[in-house]
């Protein structure tokens, strides 16, 4: 979600971008969704789109682009986690380590991860109408 003045909720590294060329290069066009829940399900999960199915349940946080790629990320979060996280600013990143085995990452041996800010006032009054 981003407005006219190109407010957004959410942003990737240049680690993330780099990575998901790699990955869309392997799976096809990628989605993420965040769930909240225990263990892994606080990190983003990276899926083949459509391969992780969204609902009601679920909110779209933005379509993401990335330099060098066509399609855009959709980065999808559940809508209880969301209203936890509505007041910050997230940036998906990457570090060494093993994260999930259902995130197309897995394998590289790095992980999704989320940085946090909270947003300004201004950008919440912009992003929240």
């Amino acid at each position: 979600m981003s407005d006219a003045y190109g407010i957004s909720r959410i942003a990737l590294s240049e680690s993330a971008q780099e990575l998901l060329r790699k990955l869309t290069r392997l799976h096809g066009p990628l989605m993420f969704h965040q769930s909240g829940g225990c263990c892994d399900g606080s990190a983003p999960m990276c899926y083949p789109r459509g391969e992780f199915r969204t609902g009601a349940a679920d909110v779209l946080l933005a379509s993401l682009a990335v330099v060098g790629l066509a399609e855009q990320i959709d980065f999808w979060m559940a809508a209880q986690q969301f209203e936890r996280w509505r007041h910050t600013h997230l940036t998906v990143d990457v570090v060494p380590g093993r994260g999930s085995g259902f995130s197309v990452e897995a394998p590289e041996g790095v992980r999704f991860l989320i940085r946090s800010r909270l947003l300004t006032d201004q950008e919440r009054l912009l992003l929240d109408g």
